[in-house]
């Protein structure tokens, strides 16, 4: 698809740059990382754009800073909602700190230790659910109707999906045109955003979307061209534990990404583990989803150039030490 092509779609690339100038000072510009490993075990020049060095760890500050900061003051008076695993809370946390928010975050009561208490540090007030008996989305829809607050959803939203866009963009900025990109997918905001990029900057770059094999529901989306869920997903990576895509997520991914593909939490745990033995980076496992569909699927990429988004870096390491 053309740059031309995307001008029906819910976010522009417009909207991508806007943002970029938004988190200008207030993001990280985070660094692209090689290694002469991991090109001669893919046969590529590889290129990892490392948000797990993000501020509060992962790319989803880029969308919740992006996304806060266009409230209208009445709005920030009154505060707002998110709900999330683990990463989102903590950016919208830290945004609502930096800009002076009120934030309410619904987490589910087995959310890693790290990001709760990362989340509660940041100064938001944080609420536990079941999450094998309650809807978040119905709670925190009737927490701020009853509280008056905006919700801010991790990745159905468009200010968001522009923030996170703004990672490939300085990625293709820094590292120059690309042959693939490998991007971590659990609700679609971060490749959604990523693809818009990609075709902006470099048109024909391959998009291809990674997911945990128990938390398929993205790619059987993808290739069926229908929507399809996911209850619950039973996966380490839990960043990647969406129910579905979203209304606006989903037909992004259909017009912007070339290919969605999976990895077993094996085979994910295993690409974790070498990023972190090879190029002595910490990252979680929902941010190693990109390498190790890079690593474990045979893409065509020998003598192309290839960039892998590493999503994040909040590793709950005695969860980690009890895998291995």
């Amino acid at each position: 698809m053309n740059a031309l092509a995307t001008t029906g779609l819910p976010v522009q690339y417009g909207d991508i740059a806007a943002a970029a100038e938004r988190l200008l000072g207030r993001a990280h510009r985070t660094p692209v990382l090689t290694s002469r490993t991991v090109d001669a075990r893919t046969g590529a020049r590889v290129f990892f754009k490392c948000e797990n060095f993000q501020r509060m760890g992962a790319f989803k500050f880029r969308g919740a800073f992006n996304a806060l900061a266009q409230l209208p003051d009445e709005a920030r008076q009154r505060g707002v909602l998110a709900y999330s695993s683990g990463n989102h809370a903590q950016a919208v946390a830290l945004a609502g700190s930096e800009l002076r928010v009120g934030v309410t975050i619904v987490m589910p009561q087995d959310a890693p230790a790290v990001k709760l208490e990362a989340t509660r540090g940041y100064g938001a007030d944080v609420v536990l659910y079941d999450k094998h008996t309650t809807s978040r989305e119905e709670l925190s829809a009737a927490i701020a109707a009853e509280r008056g607050l905006a919700v801010i959803p991790p990745f159905d939203h468009p200010q968001v999906i522009a923030g996170q866009g703004t990672a490939a963009k300085e990625l293709i900025e820094d590292a120059g045109p690309l042959d693939y990109l490998f991007v971590p997918c659990g609700g679609g905001g971060l490749i959604s955003g990523c693809a818009l990029a990609a075709r902006e900057l470099s048109p024909d770059c391959k998009v291809v979307g990674v997911e945990p094999a128990a938390g398929d529901d993205a790619t059987r989306s993808f290739k069926s061209g229908q929507l399809q869920s996911c209850h619950n997903p039973d996966t380490i990576a839990d960043g990647a534990r969406t129910h579905s895509l979203g209304t606006l997520t989903f037909p992004l991914v259909l017009a912007l990404v070339n290919d969605m593909t999976t990895v077993s939490d094996a085979e994910l745990l295993s690409g974790m583990l070498y990023l972190w033995e090879r190029m002595k980076i910490v990252v979680e496992p929902t941010g190693a989803l990109g390498a190790a569909g890079l690593f474990e699927r045979s893409y065509p990429v020998a003598g192309k150039r290839v960039g892998v988004i590493v999503s994040g870096g909040n590793v709950d390491l005695k969860q980690i030490c009890g895998l291995v």
